[in-house]
């Protein structure tokens, strides 16, 4: 185990081009090429879930909506387990990567498709369709889980995959996601004013001049790509979309120009903080997604109690 000032060390002196001779070799390479790139994605994980959680919760101006709300999470699954199932995965270490990205982002076109009607998408349209397209993406997934039963080391892919995990993960992922969620972070940024409007109402957002048609195709590409790149690396992570903002919300007020860069932060910093829990506890396979599950179903359950009390006085 390293200490933090070693680490921080042998990172500065990466990134001096210098060497450390007072450090062994091996912990160097350790650090560099299996921890710091785990750190990396965890932290770029957490940001652009919670960044794309804030944008639909505004946008569906719905406080339970979450990134797979329009079928991205159930496409990425559904991709990701057919490459595992057909085999395709042991030609290269990108082909479940790219297989769940093309799921996510194919079932986010066919929500939109499936929603829009004469040139409108109206947001509970969006809803239903989400809803129905995550649902059948669930079913094909379950009907290949259940093809996979008499294969354990195929099926045992896929639910790990399915649980959500860095475990293996190199900085062949992080460039893989990390360009597309910092990049969509910082374009979803800079709509900030445009949502402050239209989590007043559409109405209420086109009155003072929003082109509400165009914001809303624009929000929901960006969010698509943002968590589909890190769907793709590191399976369903779920949770981190949904309470991130909430607790993010809390603190800041509704303010996008401070909620959703203050939600890229704080989603960062929190699953970093839970890969930690995975490493660190007995269990010698705890998956990310079950350690997000674990934090956010008491979270809901705390929020759920203090509206209750709220609404009595």
């Amino acid at each position: 185990t390293l200490g933090f000032g070693k680490a921080f060390t042998i990172i500065a002196a990466a990134l001096g081009g210098t060497d450390t001779p007072d450090i062994p070799d091996w912990q160097r390479a350790v650090l560099l090429s299996v921890r710091l790139p785990r750190v990396v994605l965890a932290a770029t994980t957490g940001a652009g879930l919670a960044t794309a959680g804030a944008v639909m919760q505004s946008l569906f101006r719905n406080p339970m909506a979450d990134p797979g709300v329009i079928g991205v999470s159930s496409g990425a699954a559904l991709g990701a387990v057919l490459a595992l199932y057909l085999g395709v995965a042991s030609l290269s270490t990108f082909v479940v990567p790219f297989a769940a990205f093309a799921g996510a982002l194919g079932a986010a076109a066919l929500v939109y498709a499936l929603a829009t009607s004469r040139g409108r998408t109206p947001v509970t349209t969006l809803l239903l369709a989400g809803i129905a397209v995550s649902g059948i993406a669930g079913a094909l997934v379950s009907f290949v889980l259940s093809m996979s039963l008499a294969e354990w080391e195929v099926g045992r892919h896929m639910l790990g995959w399915l649980m959500g995990s860095l475990e293996g993960r190199s900085w062949s992922h992080v460039a893989m996601a990390a360009p597309v969620v910092l990049g969509g972070s910082l374009w979803l940024a800079t709509y900030a004013r445009d949502l402050d409007a239209i989590i007043t109402g559409e109405e209420s957002a086109l009155a003072v001049g929003v082109d509400v048609v165009r914001v809303k195709r624009a929000l929901i590409l960006l969010s698509s790509l943002v968590t589909a790149a890190t769907v793709a690396v590191t399976g369903i992570v779920g949770f981190v979309g949904l309470m991130v903002p909430h607790m993010v919300r809390l603190v800041t007020g509704p303010r996008h120009s401070i909620l959703v860069p203050a939600s890229f932060l704080t989603g960062a910093i929190f699953v970093v903080w839970a890969d930690v829990v995975c490493r660190v506890a007995p269990a010698s396979d705890l998956r990310l997604g079950v350690v997000t599950a674990l934090t956010g179903g008491p979270f809901f359950l705390w929020l759920l109690v203090r509206h209750q009390k709220r609404g009595q006085s």
